[in-house]
């Protein structure tokens, strides 16, 4: 059975259709991004541990003991823990160093967990490859200790030498070793005992911390979330999750949100680098560029004698100069509201290197014509 469908029913349905198409293209899935990327939970994160100890079984790339004092101090008073007393004598071993031990304890980590250690040279040893760190204590902030380090020390680099040549590829006097400290202190934190949580943003942005506070408020149906300022969003706990923390941070960091920012232009001198947000726009500007460019070349000769003279062979001088005024560069005119790409484009086409983007940049925004902040790392 064949059903036929009004003419005027017909068009409707295609307004309807081409009218979604367009409000659904309004905001681009990849435009969005999860609560979860933009913004951690105050309170949940990680703390940085250090420890000094000493890593033995070096072959002879430690350090050396006469010029390094902490290092001879280190072992005498080891040494004198486990019975050894050698106050007063000569010690030249070069198989052992002096080292700092760093680690980054995660949030929520109970004892007995397993962390990962850097571990770097103090001293003049020349590498750590095949030494094993001896049991390390890894300090908090508060001086306690939280974790305990020992292990056969990993490196990336490699060191090797001789009489006259030494090649050396990454850093031999630092190491890591996987797994290499036990935890055997908690930091207390109770998530489920809180009445609150407070968000905070990774990027502070007046716009963001609305935005994310405006999703929040419409998944949980009331206003329970509030921002505080540009880099922070207060959240008051339902009565439905007390007790159950996991499962509203889980909801929270899963919802979708166009994060915001203001319009930047971000320049690196030293290595020329340029990197422009999608907001970037332009006045009406004309921008010209121009090089003087002098170039010196030499190509002596040499100029020998006719056959049976007394004359002698001489090197003769020829040098060649060459000066580029930039001639062929011209006027060009980037018009109003031009977006990012354009932009790009109309520099480009001036034929310019990255170092001369860069003037030309700040000569724009000296102007007034760049609506962005250039900001010079």
């Amino acid at each position: 059975m064949n059903t036929r469908i009004p003419g005027l029913r017909l068009a409707r349905l295609l307004v309807l259709a081409l009218t979604t198409l367009v409000v659904s293209g309004a905001a681009p899935a990849w435009a969005l991004s999860r609560v979860k990327d933009l913004a951690s939970i105050e309170g949940v994160r990680q703390n940085q541990l250090v420890g000094y100890g000493i890593v033995v079984g070096l072959n002879g790339t430690g350090d050396t003991l006469n010029n390094i004092p902490f290092t001879k101090q280190s072992l005498q008073a080891m040494l004198e823990r486990l019975g050894v007393n050698t106050r007063g004598a000569t010690m030249r071993t070069q198989n052992l160093a002096a080292v700092m031990v760093t680690a980054n304890l995660p949030p929520f980590s109970a004892q007995g967990t397993r962390i990962d250690v850097t571990v770097s040279s103090l001293g003049d040893a020349k590498s750590l490859q095949g030494g094993t760190l001896l049991v390390t204590p890894l300090l908090g902030a508060d001086g306690e200790v939280y974790a305990l380090a020992q292990g056969s020390v990993a490196i990336a680099g490699f060191a090797a030498e001789g009489d006259a040549a030494k090649v050396t590829r990454g850093v031999p006097t630092n190491g890591r070793i996987s797994n290499g400290a036990n935890v055997e202190r908690e930091i207390a934190f109770k998530l489920n005992d809180a009445r609150s949580l407070r968000l905070s943003l990774r990027n502070p942005d007046f716009t963001t911390s609305k935005r994310i506070a405006s999703a929040i408020n419409d998944f949980m149906g009331g206003d329970t979330a509030e921002p505080t300022d540009p880099a922070t969003v207060t959240l008051q706990i339902p009565a439905r999750y007390h007790g159950n923390m996991i499962r509203l941070v889980t909801e929270v960091e899963q919802l979708k949100v166009e994060p915001d920012q203001t319009a930047k232009v971000v320049v690196d001198e030293r290595s020329g680098i340029i990197v422009m947000g999608r907001d970037v726009r332009v006045s009406t500007v004309a921008i010209a560029q121009g090089n003087l460019t002098v170039t010196i070349t030499e190509q002596p000769q040499v100029s020998q004698p006719n056959p049976l003279s007394n004359g002698q062979t001489v090197v003769v001088p020829r040098t060649g100069v060459k000066v580029d005024t930039g001639d062929g560069n011209k006027l060009a005119l980037v018009k109003e509201g031009v977006t990012l790409r354009e932009l790009v484009d109309g520099l480009n086409a001036l034929g310019v290197g990255p170092r001369d983007l860069i003037s030309i940049l700040q000569a724009i925004k000296a102007a007034g014509a760049l609506q962005a902040d250039i900001e010079l790392m």
